[in-house]
């Protein structure tokens, strides 16, 4: 692939004009330079087009990040706001393996964390986070953006404190990169034994929403995650008691 195919696939992606790609595919590819070993960013460099191999040069060993760090240093980079450097990156990353071989990309991806998983798959450019909120607000009888977002973010810290923190690092890994912060907060004060009382006592609390309108929200939320999270979901319901049943919108199979 050489260097125009590659900037017109990630600026088909993006919908970037040609300067804003070549300085979204600038910052991601300097950035994951950062985060991967002198060999490896050798491996990638060499099998770039001449004009990108600059970026990936690095004489420093690999500095480990997670997914949102990742993001804010493109972000800076190229002078965009987190959610359009999120895009920018999933675009990035999907036209990689075309670029230098799927082997080459399995061992990027094998340096790179669990939460890396939005980027990684394409989720961050087909399903970001607007669209996300969008079904959110849709399902709950269409609240707003603001309030979908605010019902959304303490659905997950509360569900990261009542369930076992792998399974909340789980469903990051198939979540908006914005939504990961919401799970590791929760994950810091687990409370397994939490009742569905509780649960929504807090969600409503975190939310600034009345219970009452928050109750009506929560099982929109648990729809629109189940859509996302598939198999993953599985593991979180099976945490969670008979009582849950209406908030996940779905019967127990067992």
């Amino acid at each position: 692939m050489d260097y125009e195919q590659f900037i017109t696939l990630v600026q088909q992606m993006t919908k970037r004009d040609r300067g804003g790609t070549e300085r979204a595919v600038q910052a991601v590819l300097t950035t994951l330079a950062e985060h991967l070993s002198k060999t490896e960013a050798a491996d990638v460099m060499e099998r770039l087009p001449p004009e990108l191999q600059p970026y990936l040069y690095t004489d420093t060993g690999p500095r480990a990040f997670s997914a949102e760090e990742f993001v804010r240093r493109v972000a800076e980079r190229e002078g965009s706001d987190p959610e359009s450097a999120e895009r920018d990156a999933a675009a990035v990353f999907a036209i990689l393996p075309q670029a230098i071989g799927p082997d080459v990309f399995a061992h990027v991806q094998a340096q790179l964390p669990q939460d890396y998983g939005p980027l990684l798959s394409g989720r961050s450019v087909i399903d970001p986070l607007d669209r996300f909120l969008e079904r959110v607000s849709r399902r709950a009888g269409g609240i707003g953006t603001d309030e979908a977002r605010r019902v959304s973010e303490a659905v997950l810290e509360t569900l990261a404190e009542r369930v076992a923190p792998g399974d909340a690092d789980d469903l990051a890994a198939n979540l908006p990169l914005a939504l990961h912060e919401a799970l590791h907060r929760g994950k810091e004060h687990q409370n397994p034994r939490m009742t569905v009382q509780e649960f929504g006592l807090r969600v409503a609390e975190r939310s600034g929403l009345p219970i009452e309108r928050a109750a009506r929200a929560i099982p929109a939320v648990f729809a629109t995650l189940r859509e996302d999270v598939g198999d993953e979901f599985f593991d979180v319901r099976v945490q969670l008691p008979e009582e849950y049943r209406h908030l996940l919108g779905t019967q127990r199979a067992y």
